[in-house]
């Protein structure tokens, strides 16, 4: 691995507190549970996006001025005055960066380089910020936001101090044309209002995934990168920030020279390097590119393995035989997970995204007449080849320039996805045309403007359609276990051997010492806690079995007209949601549940909505998951909560003392149920009064508390010890004995040289001799075999004590007594 990681003043965090800010919690209140999270543990608050976004936000991702700090969020000034708060009590900034889109905002003047734009057109100054194809429309840029077709609202339109309004949107009017009849001067100006439904084929700049609502920034023009960078230099020159987070580098059309150029300016800002982390979703065995000038990912990998060490296997296959059995699906409708995913790919890319597939074919003809040899590939062959290739891209995006050969990796992928497609074509001869689009994804047919317009445009379609086919998708159809159906997860295979965790922690240790990790995030479908109850369900399939049975009987006498399930897919998919919310709470149900038969596109959609069908979803969880008094819930009673227990304090462990940086998202110190956004961005609630009586000796007194005793424990440790737990540390799985040794997880934390000395000797620190973390996993089936069975850990040598419960040990440990009080262990040499 490369050693400019980390540098002098760059050390890695020991751990992050993710905030979300918004107007209802901005950097004053920030500031204000400043004192409660330096006692948890932390050493820095990690922000949400901080510079100014839509008004109203509650993400910040919206970004229309990057030259300032958002005044609803209380302005420079606020966020100056966190960091100093921040710094007086030993805590440090990271901030949220969004190099990939703006705003198209209303009205558009707030976005003041894109009214420019659209002002003054391709001549604009501004024009070399935005992703726009001036060669479609009459050189004009499609600005899709009217209501219905343009001759339906032009009585909407209506020109006012010099700017044409249609309800909330404004828009400027080029010189000269203010007095023009609204016909002509809509004709003169250098963007076309559309009807919102032309988007998806007819738009003409690029745009974050599907939402015409956030436009592309071109950040690999150095000007471009100057302008939107300015500010955040500033502030990390300023001593404000301390690290970055960069919001999804797969859109842009180089990640790593931007992450080289990022670095670069950092660097002579600061006097050195800074903590940096980027949000890239690995898939099955994809690695991050090892030269990437970055600390690593944010940490979704993390997420995968970690909640796969929960879930049962067999219970699993279980689930999924009664799901089939139950929702019937079709197969590439939900019944099985790659057959659903590429019908989900083929939709995406011929429909969401036909305007971006066909701005890749219009480069690709170019490419092909230029030459004798590819010149007779027709265009419907080139739009053919270039979906057969994207649909079959097991990965977000290959990273590929005409500048330098492409990785190993990339190439094969690329050539076996190419071998599948030829199958598309019917006379062999057409099908070379796949070869063609494959070479020209690659970089591989030359290196003029037209080529390199292809190479990243490929890459940055792929990674729309993965995120749109895959997470927004396919996700919502294979439903066998919601909780598997989580970024950057794998529902058909989602549980993970205590070996394969140990092999992927290792390796962090060795390549990515200060990678993030996370547990729950603002984009996570299903909160941490909410996915322990639901990988619960792999123990105790028959307990499911029965909800579903009284389900079943509640809807059979259900009286004509009564709100029964529009579909068994909806029955199951609603029930195990609010299983996993663990309470009928209609007010948080109904509006997640409607937005996941939305992205299932089964029977209504975002943009195809059926009013009647949702109005039966509603209905249905009114009357059934949102009821207490259902019989399903008493089916289903308290078989949930041993297990949930210890999932959820297994997977807070084993983040918060794996390697890696472990990135708390906010509240989630306690028992934290949350579901899809916006259900997950509700304003934070510290309570620090708790901690202190925790602190105080207090007994905790549910599993809440226990979240909190464990969180600040391991927190404080890592805090005092980061010798353990950083890039000098060492990670070596232990090993139970005994007859349920696969119902426990350990590994020792130690510095290197404890690492080399199997577990003895090292700094030190609380004891000298590193930290052991020991879990339970499968709890509710370690119990129905009978328990521990004298099964014991064998403990590195000397005397250990656990922080959760004071009790010490040595040798083999037997595990009914280690777990005597919670499934979970935290000793330290005492």
């Amino acid at each position: 691995m490369t050693s400019d990681r980390t540098v002098p003043g760059s050390a890695a965090p020991t751990a992050t507190y993710r905030l979300q800010l918004q107007p209802a919690f901005p950097f004053e209140a920030a500031g204000a549970a400043v004192p409660y999270l330096a006692a948890l543990g932390v050493s820095h608050l990690h922000l949400s996006p901080v510079l100014e976004a839509r008004p109203g936000s509650t993400h910040g991702y919206d970004v229309v001025d990057h030259s300032a700090v958002r005044a609803e969020l209380g302005g420079e000034e606020g966020l100056r005055a966190l960091a100093h708060t921040a710094r007086a009590h030993g805590l440090g900034l990271i901030v949220d960066i969004v190099p990939n889109h703006m705003a198209v905002p209303a009205p558009e003047r707030l976005n003041r380089p894109l009214w420019e734009v659209l002002k003054d057109g391709p001549a604009s100054p501004y024009a070399r910020w935005f992703d726009i194809d001036w060669g479609r429309h009459c050189g004009k840029a499609l600005l899709p936001v009217l209501g219905g077709p343009l001759g339906e609202e032009l009585a909407a339109l209506r020109v006012t101090n010099g700017a044409l309004r249609y309800h909330d949107h404004e828009f400027p009017l080029r010189a000269g044309t203010e007095g023009l009849p609204l016909p002509e001067l809509l004709d003169r100006q250098w963007y076309r209002l559309g009807w919102w439904r032309l988007a998806r084929t007819e738009l003409n700049y690029r745009r974050f995934f599907t939402i015409s609502e956030l436009i592309a920034v071109r950040v690999e023009d150095p000007e471009v990168f100057a302008a939107t960078h300015g500010k955040l230099l500033e502030l990390v020159r300023d001593g404000v920030v301390d690290g970055l987070r960069v919001d999804h580098p797969d859109g842009l059309a180089d990640p790593e020279g931007y992450l080289r150029r990022l670095d670069r300016e950092v660097r002579a800002a600061a006097g050195g390097g800074r903590w940096t982390v980027v949000e890239k979703i690995l898939g099955r065995g994809e690695r991050l590119p090892a030269h990437w000038p970055v600390a690593g990912t944010t940490g979704y990998d993390a997420l995968h393995h970690i909640d796969g060490l929960f879930v049962d296997p067999a219970g699993l296959a279980e689930l999924t035989a009664r799901y089939r059995g139950f929702a019937a699906p079709l197969e590439d409708l939900g019944g099985d997970w790659p057959a659903t995913v590429r019908r989900a790919a083929r939709y995406v890319v011929t429909h969401e995204l036909a305007a971006e597939v066909e701005r890749l074919v219009r480069t690709a003809v170019r490419i092909c007449a230029a030459e004798p040899r590819p010149r007779d590939h027709a265009p419907w062959a080139l739009r053919t080849a270039i979906r057969e290739l994207l649909v079959r891209l097991p990965v977000y995006r290959p990273y590929v320039s005409p500048d330098t050969p492409p990785t190993r990796t990339d190439a094969e992928m690329l050539i076996l996805a190419a071998g599948d497609a030829r199958a598309a074509f019917a006379v062999r001869e057409e099908a070379r045309v796949v070869c063609t689009v494959r070479d020209a994804a690659l970089g591989r047919l030359g290196d003029g403007p037209h080529h390199r317009d292809f190479c990243a445009r490929f890459a940055q379609t792929a990674a729309a359609l993965r995120a749109k086919s895959v997470e927004d998708t396919a996700f919502y159809r294979y439903a066998p276990l919601l909780s598997a159906a989580e970024v950057g997860g794998d529902p058909g295979q989602p549980a993970v051997s205590p070996d394969r965790f140990h092999a992927f922690a290792a390796r962090l240790q060795t390549d990515w010492p200060s990678t993030g990790t996370v547990l729950s995030t603002h984009d996570t479908k299903r909160s941490a806690d909410v996915r322990a109850r639901l990988a619960a369900l792999t123990e105790c399939p028959d307990r499911w079995g029965r909800l579903l049975e009284a389900v079943e009987v509640v809807q059979e006498a259900a009286s004509p007209g009564t709100a029964a399930a529009p579909d068994p897919h909806l029955a199951w998919t609603a029930w195990q949601t609010a299983v996993g919310l663990g309470s009928p709470d209609g007010e948080r149900l109904v509006p997640a549940v409607l937005k996941g038969v939305r992205e299932a596109g089964l029977r209504t959609t975002w943009t195809e909505q059926d009013p009647a069908y949702e109005d039966e979803v509603a209905a249905f969880l009114k009357a059934g998951p949102c009821d207490p008094d259902h019989p399903a819930w008493a089916a289903l009673g308290a078989a949930l909560d041993a297990p949930a227990r210890a999932n959820a304090l297994g997977a807070a462990l084993l983040q918060l003392t794996m390697p890696g940086v472990p990135d708390l998202y906010m509240g989630t110190e306690h028992t934290y149920a949350a579901l899809v956004d916006p259900d997950n961005r509700r304003p934070p609630e510290p309570r620090p009064e708790l901690l202190a009586h925790l602190d105080a000796g207090r007994e905790p007194d549910g599993p809440s508390a226990e979240k909190l005793l464990l969180t600040a424990a391991a927190l404080r440790l890592r805090r005092r010890n980061p010798q353990w737990f950083g890039p000098s540390g060492g990670y070596i799985p232990l090993a139970a004995e005994g007859p349920a040794a696969a119902h426990c997880v350990a590994f020792l934390r130690t510095d290197d040289r404890g690492a080399r000395e199997g577990g003895g000797g090292g700094a030190e620190g609380d004891g000298g001799g590193g930290a052991v973390t020991a879990v339970t996993r499968l709890s509710r089936r370690l119990a129905e075999a009978g328990g521990w069975r004298g099964t014991a850990l064998v403990l590195p040598p000397g005397r250990w004590r656990d922080l959760l419960t004071g009790r010490t040990a040595e040798g083999a440990d037997p595990l009914s007594e280690l777990f005597d009080r919670f499934p979970v262990a935290l000793l330290i040499r005492s």
